[in-house]
């Protein structure tokens, strides 16, 4: 009796093990068949197209490639910008600026905020035509800031010491090793508030403000997406769709025409697709897209 409930046992596991091959099996061979006869020429025919900016915000020339193909592209009757963002280089900022910008004078272009959209993520929302914020967005955080690490003092400790040989006083300042000099700070003081005049000037212009009045908001704070609501920083609460139904209203673009992801690859947005059909929201992934300001009781631990 033993031996026969042993065996059914192991057959009731076997099966299992089978049924969970099978069914990998099965995905594999329907991802391979996506890959293999996805289409990879361009999107025919109208439709709204949407770049998503997300993460630290790099120079990134593929993108600013992306950008201008959809102000050269007659089929994308207007753009969507997607920022989920802490913000990144100035620099990099101002390039995906003017990028929309000039799509922006060729079609409309919304903007969409996800969880964060500060700092070079807010320069870059500027570029919209119409602001979208979520309500419990952060966002703002308008300035900027040069931060370096001084290991002087722990050095001196342990007993090394560093030299430099240089062509002038203030080559190579700071070099994290030395007390940074009063001139090197007048010199990156300058530099910083020469960027922060040209945040603060392009923050007045696109949002139709005082410059007095956006720099009483520009102490480096950051704001809820309902605050920056209320101070003019953003026009409007909520997301796609209500971007969409701006872009009826305003611009009569038609709110059923697909919203093309252009940054990804036609087999990228199959996969994902397929993905998303095949695995839905589990509480798993759920927990792990957690960001931004999170509505949940947490004890203090001390």
């Amino acid at each position: 009796m033993t031996d026969n409930y042993d065996l059914i046992i192991d057959r009731r596991r076997l099966r299992k093990k089978v049924t969970f091959w099978r069914i990998c099996a099965i995905v594999l061979a329907v991802i391979l068949f996506i890959t293999m006869v996805s289409p990879a020429g361009p999107v025919k025919g109208p439709y709204v197209a949407r770049i998503t900016v997300e993460g630290v915000i790099l120079e990134n020339p593929r993108q600013l490639e992306i950008i201008a193909g959809v102000a050269e592209d007659d089929f994308a009757k207007a753009l969507i910008i997607h920022i989920n963002s802490p913000g990144g280089g100035s620099t990099a900022s101002e390039q995906l600026y003017h990028a929309i910008r000039q799509v922006a004078a060729i079609k409309p272009v919304a903007v969409t905020m996800g969880s964060l959209a500060a700092s070079g993520g807010y320069i870059t929302a500027l570029a919209g035509d119409r602001i979208f914020a979520r309500e419990t967005t952060i966002t703002g955080s308008i300035g900027v800031i040069m931060q370096y690490t001084h290991i002087g003092e722990l050095m001196d400790k342990i007993g090394i010491g560093s030299q430099k040989i240089a062509s002038g006083r203030l080559k190579g300042e700071p070099d994290g090793f030395n007390p940074l000099s009063e001139e090197a700070r007048k010199v990156y003081q300058g530099m910083i508030d020469d960027s922060y005049d040209w945040f603060t000037t392009l923050v007045a212009e696109r949002r139709d403000m005082a410059l007095d009045e956006v720099r009483a908001l520009a102490d480096g704070r950051v704001y809820t997406g309902r605050q920056a609501l209320s101070n003019g920083l953003v026009d409007s609460l909520g997301g796609t769709p209500e971007a969409r139904a701006w872009l009826k209203e305003e611009h009569g673009i038609n709110p059923d025409l697909p919203v093309i992801d252009v940054d990804k690859s036609p087999r990228e947005r199959l996969f994902e697709e397929f993905l998303t059909t095949i695995a839905g929201k589990t509480p798993f992934n759920e927990v792990l897209s957690l960001d931004g300001l999170v509505s949940l009781w947490q004890p203090n631990s001390y």
